[in-house]
């Protein structure tokens, strides 16, 4: 596969694991990932724990016929990071045919948590080979408009 500049690399995301039921990753806290004053940036963290939602959905699906999209995500920041590695461990919550929900828990190099995040992804179709519709895809369960 060729490499990208997605914002995966750019915050230097690493995937550990990518199983139907847990995904891992690590990324670290540096000049890319921290905020002004120096400290881990919420946004950071919850490009992370997007990013393994997104993965464990993706693992559900069809890739050939449909996509999934996060479409809700929370976070709950509970201590801050100067530096070093946080981990990523997503399970799991929901696991259905258009929707799917994780949780996920961000530690430190230490083992402490750092933020807990939920995120909601959509399984969509992807509009047939052929097909004029503007639509960029639609969830899997809704039907064409009579």
């Amino acid at each position: 596969m060729a490499s990208r500049r997605t914002i995966i690399t750019a915050l230097g995301i690493e995937i550990t694991e990518a199983t139907h039921d847990r995904v891992s990753g690590t990324m670290p806290v540096n000049e890319n990932t921290i905020q002004y004053a120096g400290f881990l940036h919420g946004g950071a963290s919850v490009v992370l724990a997007e990013t393994l939602a997104s993965i464990g959905t993706f693992l559900h699906i069809d890739p050939n016929t449909q996509s999934c999209f996060g479409t809700e995500i929370n976070a709950s920041h509970l201590r801050s990071r100067t530096s070093g590695t946080v981990t990523g461990v997503a399970l799991p919550i929901y696991k259905g045919r258009t929707t799917q929900v994780w949780e996920i828990q961000i530690s430190g190099d230490d083992g402490k948590l750092v933020c807990i995040s939920r995120c909601t992804c959509a399984i969509v179709n992807r509009p047939a080979a052929g097909t004029t519709s503007g639509a960029k895809g639609e969830p899997a369960s809704t039907q064409e408009p009579e």
